[in-house]
């Protein structure tokens, strides 16, 4: 038989490619047009980093501190360049070669593609279980919602165990070398999280190759295997040597790090605390229930979720709307208000199911039972893992994790591990039917899994579809309580019948890929035909679906309108910025923790990220959300954005009490601990009193302060990561600055006229420093050197790991002439 040349064994692929691009373009078809999505995370980010986008396009570079949220925190955790990293600049080129969000489901795609053909799967039946991955629910809702760095990380997962898979195959250059490049590029994404659970995996796939290396009595070939994989990982991680060292430095300051309260002070509950990281509550608030894992077969198994759309005129509720004399227009406004009340699962907030589809859980079942190799058990025990994280509180082995595996309470939102469950059912499925293609089935040796396979899946549909009002109330604990009583069972009539339809569609779309299979073993038709065929059936399931989260509707900004900033100040934000001096913004109108907006405008006193200070997070709890006013002052608040009363559109009030950028005190109490700190300001007066832990009282040793009336300090120079203040004073003086106080000695930095000082911490927060007699200038800047090292690092990382893939791909080539 005559060799494929090139083009020949490029086919398949460049085939591939163009439906992966034609199913793109067919989904976002206002792309083409313009348009682009209006994604909340994505515009909260703008806000949040506008101030370190301004600072860049007049200097050149980013500046690692920020003073635009929270008081201000570290840069690297908002927006930063890392310009040794070389897969951040390739991770940001692949990013870029189609508009947002087509670019993203093209990484999904081809990212699994990669892992499928990478360990033999054919080409078609690799399209087939690429769109299974990428069309899974979750990811659709994750790019609906704006979650960017948690899209590229699942995007470039699966070429992440491809490298794995194939290190362990014997194939160990090629595998480490591809393990390190994916993950450098899943490391650009900068979600630790989703590495986190990914790596979990891996440890159970190394585990199962270890217990088959001892049978097989070939460790040497594990160990070689697993020594060029951690090669490649470190090789990786090197390469992020800056970002994930400055995170890393920073999670102790935050409130994933240790707490210096006792517990009952720091939660106000022994039960919940946690001292070394996340509470236990804000860890499993998004925690999956038992039940609502049939959302994975049945995409409306618990209403779909609190974003749906899912009422209307053929509804229960509206019919009862009607029959209490409204009209149909306002039937209508009250269904469409009453719709994400579909939602009866245990989370306070869902953006929809968690669908992997009906056709992907029933061939993963399938592949089970047909899969003759021992990588059935890592899909199997992955899967299990992955889910019963996601359970959260309600499965008691996520107790003892949270209490004793590292990591594991840095992290909140659980439910993040079903996308990865998503992962391995598609890989599952996709084995499953390589099975039925390559194996010599008959009708006697396949009946029995095909059997169990549809009873388990089709069987629990169709059961579900017809009795399942005997299993379950449709009651919602968060939601019907809510509603006046005559709409409640009308409502639950609703979600009973949501769960009726989708479980029919399910096992519908299971029987139809149950009958292609049928067809296949019977010669009816060939593999090819098959995974194509399948293909068709698993993306005109998900297709639709993801449709009821992520279509057209959602396109309403015009992309060039988007590119010049969508973020549209309000009068009160034009009212507040003819101030030009430094202040700070409490936006009442949205929230302390929930906006970032205001940032765009301003530096505020809120924000919105998931890694706050965990000492400005204990002044939020304990202080500002309890009106206490004082704190505001302290931090130079000058203006409150309150809505209206009457109109509700937020005005502006000024704060006549806000303190200034630094002040001199005319006392200070010295504490012994966090606890005493942070009690004292419930009474303190910050105008003329300072608190001060008992570790920084040998700076103040010898310090009387006298009073003197002509003594003033002023800020008189500002960029972000470098603050010059003007003293003047007949005697020496405390002052405190009204700028957030971070630990590190290598990051801000003080001197007085040129001569490095020590400053302290005050008032729990905020930074303080003796000041001499005199007229005097004083500099704060911050040094960065974490990150300066980790740019050598990540150089020599980069270098080395590109010369690894480079020696790999050489090696692979070379042993493939050998063997011909």
């Amino acid at each position: 038989m005559k060799t494929p040349n090139l083009f020949q064994r490029a086919l398949p692929h460049l085939l591939a490619a163009a439906v992966f691009l034609t199913i793109i373009f067919i989904y976002f078809s206002p792309v083409l047009s313009g348009k682009a999505l209006e994604q909340g995370d994505i515009l909260q980010a703008k806000g949040a980093a506008h101030e370190a986008n301004l600072h860049r396009e007049k200097t050149g570079a980013y500046p690692l501190w920020t003073n635009s949220m929270f008081g201000g925190m570290p840069t690297y955790l908002i927006a930063a360049d890392y310009p040794n990293s070389w897969t951040t600049k390739a991770g940001r080129f692949f990013a870029n070669l189609l508009p947002d969000p087509a670019n993203y489901v093209l990484l999904y795609l081809v990212g699994f593609y990669i892992l499928l053909v990478a360990i033999g799967v054919d080409a078609w039946i690799a399209v087939m279980g690429a769109i299974g991955f990428a069309f899974c629910s979750y990811n659709f809702i994750n790019i609906e919602a704006g979650h960017a760095s948690k899209v590229i990380a699942m995007g470039y997962l699966p070429p992440i165990l491809a490298g794995v898979i194939l290190a362990y195959r014997g194939r160990y250059w090629l595998g480490g070398a591809l393990m390190g490049l994916f993950l450098g590029l899943q490391l650009f994404g900068n979600h630790v999280q989703i590495t986190f659970y990914m790596f979990l995996t891996i440890g159970l796939y190394a585990v199962i190759e270890l217990v088959a290396a001892i049978r097989e009595k070939r460790l040497k070939t594990f160990f070689i295997a697993s020594a060029v994989l951690a090669l490649g990982a470190v090789l990786a991680v090197g390469s992020h040597a800056s970002r994930l060292l400055t995170t890393q430095e920073y999670s102790k300051e935050s409130i994933r790090g240790k707490s210096e309260l006792t517990p009952k002070r720091a939660t106000g509950d022994d039960k919940q605390a946690n001292t070394n990281g996340l509470s236990y509550e804000y860890a499993f608030q998004y925690s999956y229930g038992l039940a609502e894992t049939f959302t994975l077969l049945v995409p409306n198994f618990n209403g779909g979720g609190s974003m749906a759309r899912g009422l209307g005129k053929n509804s229960e509720t509206y019919r009862a709307v009607v029959a209490q004399g409204a009209s149909e227009a306002q039937a209508r406004q009250f269904t469409d208000q009453v719709s994400p009340a579909l939602y009866w699962g245990e989370l306070p907030i869902a953006g929809g199911p968690a669908y992997a589809g009906a056709v992907i859980v029933f061939l993963f079942v399938l592949g089970m039972f047909i899969i003759k190799s021992r990588i059935r058990w890592w899909l199997l025990a992955s899967v299990a893992l992955m889910l019963m994280l996601a359970w959260g509180r309600n499965f008691f082995l996520n107790d003892f994790l949270f209490a004793y595996v590292p990591l594991f309470d840095k992290f909140r939102a659980v439910t993040m591990t079903l996308t990865v469950v998503q992962t391995f059912l598609a890989l599952g499925a996709a084995l499953a039917v390589q099975e039925v293609v390559r194996t010599n089935f008959t009708w006697d040796t396949f009946k029995k899994p095909l059997l169990w396979s549809l009873g388990l899946t089709a069987g629990t549909a169709l059961v579900l579809a017809i009795a399942g009002g005997l299993f379950f109330d449709f009651k919602s604990l968060q939601v019907d309580g809510k509603l006046p009583e005559w709409a409640v069972r009308p409502l639950r009539d609703d979600r009973a019948s949501l769960l009726r339809g989708d479980a029919f569609r399910s096992f519908l779309f299971i029987m139809a890929a149950a009958g292609l299979l049928l067809a296949c073993l019977f010669k009816k038709i060939n593999g090819t035909v098959l995974g194509l065929l399948l293909a068709l059936v698993v993306l005109a399931d998900m297709f639709a679906v993801d449709k009821r989260y992520l279509n057209d509707a959602d396109f309403t900004i015009d992309r060039r309108q988007q590119q010049r900033a969508y973020i549209q100040p309000t009068p009160a934000n034009e009212q507040i910025m003819r101030d030009t001096t430094q202040y700070r913004v409490f936006n009442y109108a949205s929230g302390i923790t929930t906006d970032a907006l205001t940032s765009y405008f301003h530096h505020s006193v809120g924000g919105y990220h998931g890694a706050k200070m965990r000492r400005y997070q204990d002044v939020l709890d304990s202080l500002l959300s309890k009106g206490k006013i004082k704190m505001l002052n302290m931090l130079n608040t000058k203006y409150l954005i309150i809505p209206d009363q009457q109109t509700q559109q937020p005005v502006v009030q000024r704060n006549p009490e806000a303190l200034g950028n630094a002040w001199f005190v005319a006392g200070y109490k010295i504490v012994p601990n966090a606890d005493a700190e942070l009690q004292a300001l419930d009474t303190l007066e910050p105008r003329t009193t300072a608190v001060v832990d008992a570790r920084f009282a040998p700076q103040l040793t010898g310090l009387s302060l006298l009073p003197d009336s002509t003594a003033s300090i002023r800020l008189i120079s500002y960029e972000p990561e470098k603050m010059v203040y003007e003293s003047n004073a007949r005697t020496p003086q405390l002052a405190v600055f009204s700028e957030i106080y971070y630990a590190n000695k290598d990051y801000w930095q003080a001197d007085i006229d040129g001569k490095p000082v020590p400053h302290l911490r005050a008032n729990y927060i905020l930074r303080g420093m003796v000041v001499p007699a005199g007229t005097h200038r004083i500099t704060f800047w911050f040094i960065g050197n974490t990150y300066r090292q980790g740019e050598k690092i990540a150089l020599v990382c980069s270098v080395l790991l590109m010369a690894f893939l480079g020696a790999a791909v050489f090696l692979e080539t070379r042993n493939r002439k050998q063997t011909k």
